[in-house]
């Protein structure tokens, strides 16, 4: 919801005259600022990594989100209950002493993951879905599912039973099948059978890049399908990956895909669907690991994921449906409560950094060095 708007020019108070107006904050240039008030936005897919990487990385996120899904695959991967549970306290350590970001644990799932797992993992209270890899997919995926239906069919009966979401990244890896079709293909041979034989497993597609993404993820019944969606698949089309030459700080899986998909997952999130939410996919490599011969997959969004949201929803004319996308949706969908807490977004254009620099070398975020127009406002 859009508590607050200041606008820049008086002639945009016509169309939005049922709007509260206040034209108390001007820029350095004596105009008037846009601000947006929302809910404290969550993040519903993110990585933090561990080490010194968690230690770098995690005040960024801390910072813009009150809550985030935190992903589990490290080395080695977070199988179980208590593995998560030893996760998250390292990442309550690495946090800011005044935040209250909360993270919210996940569980890789494996061919050996035991149907009392899923038990343990929600009596804990701390682990809130499982997340699936195919075996060779993503990143740290090699010890991922190799066998869904043959493997894992008791696991996917005890999550039902236990209301716990299944998380997916809806990719096929059979080497024969192109890099671009990889999500169609796994909705028409691993999601479409998924749910007509377990239709009461709650089921998240992560990180959707293609209109037939969209058309499954609408085509599913409400409150047991839903999507998140990146900021780079909003903006950033195949092309992004090459132009000027090889952009390797570009480079995520699921790769980037036509500009017909953008289009296609900019109109289903910004025409306000409840099915939609924020998930940055937030990865980050340090900059070697992303600048050589076979660089690695992700790209770090946190510092500017919600400038970016904001953009795509202002370019759309659908800012008053923002709030829902960052901050409804997803707690909603997971049957937990919106938070209460509020953060203000301003129309005050800042340049992103180059990178950020640590101890182990520097991240390169997301549109580093352009400038953006929306900027989180912590006073």
């Amino acid at each position: 919801m859009i508590n607050t708007l200041v606008l820049p020019r008086p002639s945009e108070a016509l169309k939005l005259s049922s709007k509260k107006i206040d034209l108390s904050r001007k820029s350095k240039y004596g105009r008037p600022r846009m601000e947006l008030t929302l809910t404290q936005p969550d993040d519903w897919h993110l990585h933090l990594r561990d080490g010194d990487m968690l230690q770098a990385v995690a005040p960024h996120s801390a910072k813009h989100f009150g809550r985030a899904i935190v992903m589990p695959n490290l080395k080695p991967p977070v199988t179980t209950t208590a593995a998560a549970v030893a996760y998250r306290e390292s990442i309550l350590k690495a946090l800011p002493a005044d935040s209250n970001f909360t993270p919210l644990m996940t569980l890789y799932l494996t061919d050996k993951t035991s149907p009392n797992e899923i038990k343990l993992a929600r009596k804990s209270g701390v682990v809130f879905a499982v997340k699936l890899y195919p075996a060779g997919a993503t990143t740290n995926s090699q010890d991922g599912v190799t066998d869904l239906f043959g493997k894992c069919l008791p696991v996917l009966e005890e999550m039902v039973e236990e209301n716990m979401p299944l998380l997916v990244h809806g990719e096929v890896t059979d080497p024969n099948v192109d890099v671009f079709d990889r999500e169609k293909v796994f909705i028409d041979t691993v999601l479409q059978p998924l749910i007509q034989r377990l239709p009461r497993l709650k089921i998240v597609m992560e990180h959707i890049t293609t209109m037939d993404a969209v058309r499954f993820v609408e085509s599913g019944k409400e409150g047991f399908l839903a999507a998140t969606v990146t900021p780079q698949h909003l903006i950033l089309n195949r092309n992004a990956l090459f132009q000027g030459g090889l952009q390797p700080h570009n480079y995520c899986l699921p790769v980037l895909k036509r500009e017909t998909h953008r289009q296609a997952i900019v109109s289903a999130v910004t025409g306000g669907s409840k099915r939609f939410f924020l998930g940055t996919d937030s990865a980050p490599h340090e900059r070697l690991r992303k600048e050589c011969p076979c660089g690695c997959a992700g790209i770090y969004s946190a510092p500017v994921a919600l400038s970016l949201y904001a953009k795509v929803f202002e370019e759309a004319g659908a800012l008053d449906k923002l709030e829902a996308f960052t901050s409804f949706n997803g707690p909603d969908f997971y049957g937990l409560p919106r938070n209460t807490s509020k953060i203000k977004l301003m129309k005050n254009p800042c340049k992103v950094p180059d990178s950020f620099s640590f101890s182990f070398g520097n991240i390169i975020p997301m549109f580093a060095g352009e400038t953006l127009q929306w900027q989180p406002c912590f006073s």
